[in-house]
């Protein structure tokens, strides 16, 4: 059974291999900086805007009211990382209607690099918010006893987004898989509309994960406790 675009090799040579999820990923990447060069090339700021920058406009918006509502202060700070993710991620998804196409967040090794992505931006905005001292003391918080155990669940919840992300693409194309070939003629296009809904949602998850764990690392330790029941 075909589990992961990983598994479409174009090249190789020794270990280093050319598969269908950079393709994927690179085209992706091309396409969207691409598409948006085009829609911001006209940005006006009067009243008489396309449609694109509308749409455009409505896009960031809602992405950093989603920042506010977490917490964090200074959102424009963090909606360009915050942003990416999500559009990303919710394209990479979106794009299954496409015939042959193989999102390469079905693949262990995107979902990772994302992962990682998010547990390099935490230290990151955290100094950048307290400054290294006074970030490294947040391992110490509410005791030095905890140390080792905020080391670990930095190091368990970048491990939890990868493999979340990555088991959620993968088990719901190959449920899809599976019933499209049981009743062909019945359930695709309900199906595919719901994996797009599923794509979306996966993204959105996410991306407000990695704003809650940003949150965390800059908030000021007298504040309230951000939750991720809520995300979760």
């Amino acid at each position: 059974m075909h589990l992961s675009p990983d598994e479409t090799i174009f090249w190789q040579h020794g270990f280093v291999r050319l598969n269908l999820t950079i393709v994927t990923t690179w085209g992706l990447m091309a396409a969207m900086g691409i598409g948006a060069w085009l829609v911001t090339r006209r940005l006006r700021p009067d009243v008489r805007v396309s449609k694109w920058q509308h749409v455009l406009e409505v896009l960031v918006t809602g992405i950093r009211d989603q920042i506010c509502e977490v917490g964090l202060t200074g959102a424009n700070r963090y909606l360009p990382f915050i942003g990416s993710l999500f559009l990303f991620i919710g394209v990479a998804n979106l794009c299954t209607i496409l015939p042959g196409y193989e999102a390469p967040t079905g693949s262990l090794s995107t979902t990772a690099a994302l992962a990682l992505c998010v547990f390099v931006a935490v230290p990151v905005f955290g100094i950048g918010a307290k400054g290294f001292v006074g970030y490294l003391k947040t391992y110490l918080h509410p005791t030095f006893i905890m140390l080792p155990f905020n080391i670990i669940s930095e190091l368990s919840r970048t491990l939890a987004l990868a493999v979340r992300l990555f088991g959620n693409i993968m088990s719901g194309a190959m449920v899809m898989g599976i019933i499209l070939a049981l009743a062909p003629l019945f359930f695709p296009i309900l199906l595919k509309a719901l994996e797009l809904l599923t794509g979306i949602v996966q993204a959105y998850i996410f991306s407000i994960l990695a704003t809650v764990y940003i949150a965390a690392a800059t908030r000021d330790e007298n504040a309230p406790e951000i939750s991720t029941t809520q995300t979760t």
